[in-house]
């Protein structure tokens, strides 16, 4: 099974059983020998251990006996079993070895509570029991989880003090835990320094590159794994799908797909929904179905990950049909696929089906809703202009509302002029999250939209008081194994000249096709003329001029985009689609747009 954070720690360090129970120098009791023997080879059973535990307590064995204790913990934390019942073992014992403590610290990192990890490794530091070097892999796998990253720095210093560093299994274990506390650049500075590196290195700083929002360095890595003629694994795949989605890139993500069908991974069920995830996030909808049809293996995730993908990629009915299917198919769906189901709902405008769905998923499947199904219905009824019964449904929320449902209502009321509801929204969110630049630009815009330029000055006077600064929008297009970001109004590409030409050239033929600049975008106090130069360069519009110049005719042109596109520019690839023939296909900030033949597959509802 794949893990987002490799680290195949138990293989590292230990033989499939425990080492023999006791020195040379203290012959075992005939029971207790026995009671090992059993416990050697009861195999994979809970209850075979809770019954050999009762026969040896019941026949006199100590319950503090160390060598029974330290087996029965091991079988239990090699069987995943909840920690409590080894725990109770533990504290029985009467002096617990080196090899005991390191089970029970492992035991926890892979538990979903890993604290206990963290006070078991003080305690054994307080117990005069010296750490070896199978203790700093596992605690170092709890820290990364608990993403603590000063206690994991500690750890590092005491490593190298005890001169563990060189070890392969060390090192991989450093570098997992920087990159899961976000720490990157940390991670590839200590790959940098790795003398020797196995695949698990390379996995661990490239997956971390991927999760970390770095998919350029991401591939920058691999390019270098390929160079050091290390040959990817099933881990590496899964970063460099991760990676490719995050930038839009297609042509380089469907290379990574040929190369898991050379290899024979297209029957992990793992890998398999990573690459349907990956589809559906650029864009390729169509390919992600075929991926999904064809597997042999299919769980939650996969009908989940389509179900979104397609709700996302604006074919809500599709993703409503395909939750049907699974009910025939008789697979009881999870909370995250409702969230998929409500999604399509609310980026269709579906509004009593998506209360319909919300219903049935407390009533039928007797799942209780989250924060994320709540916000769900939120963005249902704002996008459908229910501002008002939005902030109703708020207020009477079993939960209470985090930032992203306050901000979901903050930008309904942004879209649909809902000034004072607006202003309440923005406190609410500043509340919980201040210093996020969008929050102040959606209020800004919406006062802008009411022509109060006074107050749209005094908002930028704050942000620049409080020293918050605008995200600058930028757009991504993939092309000849590069991926090139423009910028809004940006020279710097070696053809800009060209761009820009070919931009007038756009323009003008929108004309002819009754095209007007939607220039209410443009909220700035500025003459009519200004506005109409200001959305002519827009980075997806600069984006669109390259493909149009760079690709050959009829070529699909797909666009990731950070921030929500305008309406100017949904209109102008509407327009764009047409006259030149193109599908151009636009990730957004919320969703995808689909545009062909003059239509874009949200129905002009985003």
């Amino acid at each position: 099974m794949f893990s987002k954070h490799p680290l195949p720690l138990t293989s590292c360090f230990y033989s499939t059983t425990p080492p023999t129970s006791s020195s040379p120098h203290k012959p075992e009791s005939l029971l207790v020998k026995k009671c090992i023997f059993l416990l050697q080879n009861c195999g994979s059973s809970t209850l075979k251990l809770r019954q050999i535990h009762a026969f040896s307590i019941r026949h006199g064995v100590p319950l503090n006996d160390p060598d029974i204790g330290k087996h029965l913990i091991y079988n239990l934390v090699s069987l995943s079993a909840p920690m409590s019942y080894p725990h109770n073992i533990f504290s029985c014992i009467r002096s617990s070895n080196v090899f005991t403590w390191n089970t029970m610290i492992r035991g926890y990192a892979e538990s979903e509570s890993p604290e206990p990890a963290l006070q078991l490794y003080r305690q054994m530091r307080a117990s005069c029991i010296q750490p070896d070097t199978h203790t700093y892999p596992f605690f170092l796998k709890a820290v990364a989880k608990l993403a603590d990253v000063r206690i994991g720095e500690i750890v590092h210093s005491t490593v190298i003090r005890n001169g563990y560093d060189s070890l392969a299994f060390v090192q991989n274990s450093l570098l997992h835990m920087y990159a899961a506390c976000g720490l990157v650049d940390s991670a590839h500075k200590a790959f940098e320094l790795m003398s020797e590196r196995d695949i698990v290195a390379w996995n661990s700083v490239i997956n971390g590159f991927a999760l970390n929002g770095k998919p350029n360095e991401a591939l920058t890595l691999f390019r270098e794994m390929g160079l050091e003629g290390v040959k990817p694994d099933g881990y590496t795949v899964l970063s460099l799908l991760s990676a490719c989605a995050e930038l839009g890139a297609l042509a380089l993500g469907r290379r990574v797909h040929v190369y898991m069908v050379k290899v024979g991974l297209t029957d992990n069920l793992h890998v398999n929904n990573a690459l349907l995830d990956f589809y559906a996030k650029c864009g390729s909808i169509r390919e992600a179905r075929k991926v999904f049809d064809e597997m042999k293996e299919r769980n939650a995730v996969s009908w989940s990950s389509l179900i979104v993908g397609l709700a996302v990629n604006g074919f809500g009915e599709e993703a409503l049909e395909l939750f049907k299917e699974m009910e025939t198919e008789e697979l009881v769906p999870s909370e995250v696929t409702f969230v998929g189901v409500l999604y399509a709902c609310s980026h269709c405008g579906m509004v009593h089906e998506g209360f319909s769905y919300f219903k049935r998923m407390k009533e039928k499947y007797g799942i209780v809703p989250k924060i994320e199904h709540h916000g769900c219905i939120v963005d249902l009824l704002s996008r459908a202009g229910l501002v008002k019964e939005a902030y109703q449904y708020i207020r009477n929320m079993p939960l209470q509302p985090n930032a992203v449902i306050w901000r979901t209502l903050l930008g309904a009321c942004a879209m649909h002029g809902h000034l004072t509801l607006g202003e309440y929204a923005i406190a609410q969110v500043l509340k919980l999250e201040p210093g996020y630049s969008g929050d102040y630009v959606l209020l800004s815009n919406l006062y802008a939209s009411e022509q109060r330029w006074s107050d749209v000055h005094v908002l930028r006077r704050k942000m620049l008081r409080d020293g918050v600064k605008k995200i600058p929008g930028y757009s991504l297009v993939e092309f000849g194994n590069h991926v090139y970001e423009f910028l809004m109004g940006d020279r710097s590409h070696p053809q800009s000249d060209q761009i820009y030409a070919m931009l007038a050239e756009i323009t003008k033929r929108l004309r002819l096709e009754g095209y007007a600049p939607h220039t209410e975008n443009v909220l700035a106090d500025i003459e009519e003329e200004e506005k109409e130069n200001a959305l002519s360069y827009h980075s997806e519009k600069t984006a669109v001029a390259f493909m149009l110049l760079k690709t050959a005719p009829g070529t699909p042109i797909r666009i990731v985009k950070n921030l929500r596109i305008c309406a100017d520019c949904h209109l102008a690839i509407k327009l764009t689609s047409k006259v030149f023939e193109r599908e151009i296909i636009v990730r957004d900030q919320s969703r995808f747009h689909h545009f062909r033949d003059g239509f874009c597959s949200c129905r002009d509802y985003w």
